[in-house]
């Protein structure tokens, strides 16, 4: 099994640079189109990365290293696109983690019965079955079972959650107050920010105002703006 060790590595890699490269750099593009400005999140550059990781998961075994970067890519557009759609549906996912582990893992394991190669499936499983792409008498059976995978893992954790978290609602435990969202968790519970909230000065924002409004390569130190 080496040699599916050796593939597993190379795919999951692919993937995760893939998927990075895809969420960054396609948020970059939206957000110019939206202001006018160019501005690399790196966040999406993170979950970017992670979205591919489990976009591959189902398949790294089963896919060439070209589908690979191809699942990846889609990682990144499916990341923005449940990360997006949480925003506007008002569903406070503070760091995305169902547009990465959701809204991927489902793409994961459609992407597995699209690309999964038939040598690759035979060497790894000993199954004749292979994606869709391949064709082949066996080409949607793979297909048909991760879609009815994903449904059954949905209802099953529809099942097992909805109750537990009502159960949680009605003892009052299923979110903290008020109060303690707006000061965050990281004090409140862990007696300590996580983050520096203070943020630039109000001088050195409104020197970078004035840089890119003007386009100058130089900013104006504190002396000469004075004399």
């Amino acid at each position: 099994y080496a040699d599916v060790a050796a593939l597993c590595a190379v795919t999951t890699t692919l993937a995760a640079a893939s998927g990075s490269v895809s969420a960054m750099f396609t948020d970059m593009l939206m957000t110019r189109k939206a202001t006018g400005e160019t501005m690399y999140d790196i966040t999406m550059c993170m979950n970017g990365a992670l979205s591919g990781l489990v976009g591959i998961t189902a398949g790294c075994s089963v896919c060439e290293p070209w589908a690979a970067f191809v699942i990846g890519i889609i990682a990144g557009w499916v990341y923005i696109f449940w990360s997006s759609l949480l925003v506007k549906l008002k569903i406070d996912d503070a760091v995305d983690a169902i547009p990465v582990h959701f809204g991927n893992g489902m793409w994961g394991c459609i992407a597995t019965g699209l690309f999964a190669s038939p040598s690759l499936v035979a060497n790894a499983y000993g199954s004749p079955n292979n994606g869709l792409l391949y064709g082949g008498a066996n080409a949607g059976k793979l297909l048909g079972v991760e879609i009815v995978g994903v449904l059954f893992i949905i209802g099953w954790v529809g099942v097992i959650m909805i109750p537990y978290f009502m159960l949680l609602n009605a003892m009052g435990l299923f979110r903290v107050d008020a109060l303690e969202e707006e000061v965050g968790l990281d004090i409140s519970h862990h007696k300590g920010a996580a983050y520096d909230m203070s943020g630039p000065s109000e001088d050195a924002k409104e020197k970078y105002e004035i840089s890119t409004s003007q386009r100058k390569l130089v900013v104006p130190a504190d002396g000469e703006e004075n004399a």
